[in-house]
């Protein structure tokens, strides 16, 4: 199933991809993401050879500037002398999804609940595509969007993963469950383990924001919330990236064999 499609970028300042890896990526797996190539005219070979080549082969088309300009554009992010500039690409619809997903096959799909911090969101796009998810589906108000920095921190994960952008996250849970998805929440406060019992299936697992944990209308309309068990006291709550990894991986353990 080929939805490497993202969501719409909003915020013009983060327009950009910074990073050779990511710009590599971008342009081998989404050039329709890059609307053009900035490389600094200090890059030597062989990447300026690599990327000027995939920008042509991609017909995405390429500038060289004084690495000043990288700075200034890139706003204190980590260019290693190059950056794409990023355009709109339509969004994934959930009907078009649910769709084509086989009914018959084990799928995760990852729900960050009004995540804001781009960093947490990249790191939990790429535990997504590490763990097997399906998709990873956010609310269009209120969370981080799929910007430069997602992509960044996501290590490209961003342009391959299926990325989901819905207006309501309690709405979309009650499409979910018409789709036979159990819906799990990461809670801190449960009194079950996420460890107890095998995930189902077919899981939708929501992540809450950070400080504040899901929201009480989808803490509600959870089928079951479970918690990752902390043996020191003091820790308080996991990261919501790292509590998404390890809800990620549980489920994988028992579905995706290596």
């Amino acid at each position: 199933m080929n939805l490497n499609l993202n969501s719409k970028i909003h915020d013009d300042d983060e327009n950009i991809c910074p990073g050779r890896k990511p710009v590599l990526d971008l342009l081998l797996n989404n050039p329709e993401r890059c609307a053009k190539l900035i490389i600094a005219n200090n890059v030597r070979p062989p990447f300026l050879d690599e990327v000027v080549d995939a920008a042509r082969n991609a017909k995405v088309t390429y500038q060289l500037v004084a690495p000043e300009a990288l700075d200034k554009l890139s706003q204190g992010q980590k260019h290693q002398g190059v950056i794409c500039k990023l355009t709109s690409v339509k969004a994934i619809d959930l009907e078009d999804f649910l769709a084509k997903l086989d009914p018959k096959n084990p799928a995760l799909l990852v729900i960050p609940d009004h995540i804001e911090d781009p960093h947490n969101f990249g790191a939990i796009i790429r535990s997504s595509e590490a763990g097997g998810a399906a998709a990873v589906i956010y609310a269009k108000r209120r969370s981080a969007l799929p910007s430069g920095t997602v992509i960044k921190t996501s290590a490209g994960a961003a342009l391959r993963v299926p990325l989901i952008q819905v207006v309501n996250i309690s709405r979309t849970i009650e499409r979910l469950k018409k789709s036979d998805f159990w819906i799990i929440g990461l809670d801190e406060k449960s009194g079950t383990s996420i460890y107890d019992e095998k995930l189902p299936e077919r899981t939708a697992l929501l992540i809450g924001s950070e400080g504040f944990g899901l929201s009480r209308l989808v803490s509600e309309m959870c089928d079951e919330l479970v918690k990752i068990p902390i043996k020191a006291q003091g820790v308080g709550s996991l990261n919501a990236s790292v509590a998404a990894a390890l809800g990620i991986f549980e489920w994988s353990r028992n579905y995706n064999k290596a």
